[in-house]
């Protein structure tokens, strides 16, 4: 009899014994879901509010909006460009020539605005000179496909030439007079031009 009421307690205890069991398994499980899966931190829980995630989607369309407002105002601010020649040597008028029509179609092609000055002094006047320029024919095609093209002649070589030679230096139709072929430079570049000497 005793026999069969010690069976009875253990029958009787022994779902509430696997219980308990379980119970202790139950928290190390849980524990170990905390290590597979951490806790979202502060931050990652208010970017899950419907609000935090609109004033982030809100911040980045701003940011968006300022880098392509930025883009069109470098667009509409037209780059400038001085060539610089100073040598009679028909190879460097022509790479001049060659350096402003590359950089003119290179902002054609963007759809942005360019201005590129070719300013001659000294030796370099030859290649305005209506008499001496190697390059007359070139720069007559050039200013009518590429009117942002503009070509300056100094004013005090052309004094000199003609002091030198006791004649009239007339320039191409295309030249512009300026007093000073390297004040014009310097000029230009303190507005902000850049300066190529090719």
């Amino acid at each position: 009899m005793a026999v069969i009421g010690g069976l009875a307690m253990l029958l009787l205890a022994g779902p509430s014994a696997q219980a308990q069991q379980d119970n202790q398994l139950v928290p190390q499980a849980s524990a170990k879901n905390q290590v597979s899966h951490p806790k979202p931190s502060a931050r990652q829980k208010q970017a899950g509010k419907p609000g935090q995630n609109h004033a982030i989607k809100q911040e980045a369309a701003n940011e968006t909006r300022v880098a392509q407002a930025t883009k069109t105002e470098s667009a509409k601010t037209p780059h400038q460009l001085i060539l610089q020649v100073n040598s009679n040597e028909p190879a460097m008028m022509n790479l001049a020539l060659n350096n402003a029509t590359n950089v003119a179609q290179y902002y054609h092609d963007l759809g942005e605005a360019v201005s590129i000055e070719v300013v001659t002094f000294g030796p370099g006047l030859h290649m305005l000179r209506d008499d001496t320029s190697p390059v007359k024919p070139r720069i007559e095609v050039l200013a009518m496909s590429h009117p942002e093209i503009s070509f300056k002649a100094c004013g005090n070589t052309r004094d000199n030439m003609r002091k030198a030679e006791n004649q009239d230096i007339n320039l191409i139709p295309q030249a512009t007079v300026v007093k000073s072929g390297v004040v014009r430079v310097m000029e230009l570049q303190e507005q902000g031009w850049s300066y190529v000497k090719p």
